[in-house]
């Protein structure tokens, strides 16, 4: 058990260590002008000027020095950013030298990271057929390290199916106030059991789903006589890779699978980042901060 806590605790301080390079040489100022706040607080009051709105004259201020005063608001840059990160058993899967749990985990890191910088709360929701572990959003940058601790633990026990409609049920009743609410997981799930559910958490949050995949998952090798196993249902089935035929239906299934995804995203109106085991993330996220930039 200390080897294996040791180890954890040297994947997150590689993720700590890689996540604050990229978010000091490439990150640097984006989230800032990416994700609004909850509205406008006040700033301070200051004497009125030809050209001000009159609408903004503090009429209690005035009165007291005898000289028109206005109010003067900014923008409320506080934010609650709650990771929803899937961890069942289909996201252990790996064939390209690190899982998609960990990569789940290191996007999370990243992304923690940088909303922290910006003084905002992050919290956590892992989830599989069930709510696993939720983490109430809360300041300080041992939080991240923590969120990042609990996504990595999670991978040795990655089982079950994915429940994310039972999730986003969950969120949408714990988290009164709006919220930038990320996503992550492989939607290795009916989409129409969590299309309703998404729907609705959009409307109330600002909702940005994170599909994960593996290039295994749509590209079947010929090996021959393989047995697979589904991770989420334990069913076993015994599939001839050396098949044109069997390699193309599984492409085939595996593509109209992605882009019924895609096309469902595309119909809610939700923002997506896309991330795969075999590349480098860092551009996928520079992308999505750059298209919410230019929305605003």
């Amino acid at each position: 058990m200390a080897t294996d806590v040791k180890e954890l605790m040297a994947k997150v301080g590689k993720i700590r260590i890689l996540t604050s390079r990229l978010i000091d040489d490439q990150l640097s100022g984006d989230y800032h002008s990416t994700f609004k706040g909850q509205g406008v607080e006040f700033d301070e009051v200051r004497p009125y000027t030809v050209g001000d709105d009159v609408r903004t004259i503090d009429w209690n201020v005035t009165a007291r020095m005898g000289v028109p005063y206005i109010k003067r608001f900014s923008e409320e840059r506080e934010l609650t950013v709650l990771f929803m990160v899937d961890v069942s058993g289909s996201q252990g899967y790996g064939s390209r030298g690190r899982s998609k749990m960990e990569l789940s985990a290191e996007v999370t890191a990243l992304l923690a990271l940088t909303a922290i910088r910006n003084q905002d709360k992050i919290g956590l929701v892992l989830f599989s057929d069930r709510i696993v572990k939720y983490i109430p959003p809360r300041k300080g940058r041992d939080s991240v390290m923590r969120l990042v601790r609990e996504v990595l633990a999670a991978e040795d026990g990655a089982e079950g199916g994915t429940d994310l409609a039972e999730a986003l049920r969950f969120v949408n009743s714990v988290q009164k106030r709006r919220a930038v609410v990320f996503v992550v997981s492989d939607f290795l799930a009916d989409e129409a059991g969590f299309e309703k559910l998404l729907r609705a958490t959009a409307r109330r949050h600002d909702v940005v789903c994170v599909p994960v995949s593996d290039p295994a998952e749509s590209d079947l090798p010929d090996v021959g006589l393989v047995e697979l196993e589904d991770p989420e249902t334990g069913e076993l089935v015994l599939v001839d890779t050396s098949s044109p035929s069997v390699r193309r239906a599984f492409a085939g299934k595996a593509s109209e699978d992605r882009e019924s995804l895609k096309r469902f995203f595309m119909k809610t109106g939700i923002d997506t980042m896309t991330l795969a085991t075999d590349r480098p993330y860092i551009e996928e996220v520079r992308a999505l901060f750059k298209r919410r930039a230019r929305k605003r």
